[in-house]
């Protein structure tokens, strides 16, 4: 979450006319994130979240979003939902942008998890997956592989900037990648983006799952790969195995990983760590200092990259 787009209290009462959401009472930006604008927004009905849509979400993905969320509330994941208006559509223009606004979810984040707060992120994960299957929309992942590629390109020629040597070193991942990648694993409806701040936990339990912006079909594993990435490495960029095996322990005990997806988990782990050293360093690069949004560091990826390349087995992750 983030904010690129000012949204005035002004714009906001103009907004909420079309809503049965009462009299708005506290408004204010989010700051963490990076890819929507998002808002406080609290009435005398009730709390919610007003969202957004800056460039990096088509507005024609917007149904498959906001339809995921509705499909996975029913299914019983804690998620939030989008707000219907009287006209009952869920999305409108606000300040040249697509908008919604969404129920809020009590809850925090952990900045850093314990290997307990790992398993039920692995638990929830799995969950997820099996709501999704029964999801008919589909969403073709335009950060998987083969969008990596024009990342690279757009990112290169500044990449030296940031870190010394970096441009050859992501080049070199992204040629092993595009020779490595696995043939097709099981695959379904996938988060993409579940990192601890994503999930939100009251007395050491998930109350809430947050920010499907980046959900898509992809490989199931895939997206597991994504989450050892945010939740299994430590401050310092040691990779803390005891959570690992929390995690894939939480996430088997609602879906077994299959013999292939198992053999293909240190190429994914590879992927998923380029994937976000990739937007990482191009939302640095590109960053707007007027927007109220803190750019995340791209070397943190170099560095869980640096660790899957000398993997040379899955059960260096606990499998």
């Amino acid at each position: 979450m983030a904010v690129y787009t000012d949204v005035s209290f002004e714009d906001l009462e103009t907004f909420l006319h079309a809503y049965d959401l009462g009299t708005a009472h506290v408004f204010k930006g989010i700051a963490e994130g990076v890819s929507n604008s998002n808002y406080y927004l609290q009435t005398d009905r009730g709390t919610f979240i007003l969202t957004l849509y800056e460039s990096r979400v088509e507005a024609e993905d917007l149904p498959f979003y906001l339809g995921l969320m509705e499909h996975l509330a029913r299914a019983g994941i804690q998620c939030p939902t989008p707000v219907h208006a009287r006209d009952g559509k869920t999305t409108r223009k606000l300040n040249d942008r697509q908008a919604a606004i969404l129920s809020f979810l009590d809850g925090v984040s952990l900045r850093r998890p314990l290997p307990q707060h790992c398993t039920a992120a692995g638990v929830a994960l799995a969950e997820i997956h099996a709501a999704g299957a029964r999801f008919s929309v589909k969403r073709d992942n335009a950060l998987g592989l083969k969008g990596w590629r024009n990342l690279v390109r757009d990112c290169a020629p500044d990449a030296d900037t940031i870190a010394e040597k970096m441009r050859s070193a992501i080049e070199e991942e992204l040629a092993f990648l595009e020779t490595s990648w696995p043939a097709p694993l099981p695959s379904g409806i996938v988060h993409a983006d579940l990192f601890p701040d994503n999930v939100l936990f009251v007395d050491n339990k998930i109350s809430g799952i947050i920010d499907f912006y980046f959900a898509c079909n992809d490989s199931l594993a895939y997206d597991l790969a994504v989450t050892l990435n945010a939740w299994c490495f430590e401050p310092d960029g040691a990779f803390n195995l005891t959570k690992a095996r929390a995690l894939i322990g939480g996430y088997e005990t609602k879906r077994k990983l299959e013999k292939a997806e198992r053999a293909a988990f240190p190429v994914l782990c590879r992927g998923a760590a380029l994937r976000f050293l990739l937007t990482r360093l191009y939302d640095l690069i590109n960053h707007n200092p007027a927007a109220l949004v803190r750019p995340k560091d791209p070397r943190e990826f170099v560095r869980r990259l640096r660790f899957h390349r000398t993997v040379r087995s899955p059960e260096a992750y606990g499998l």
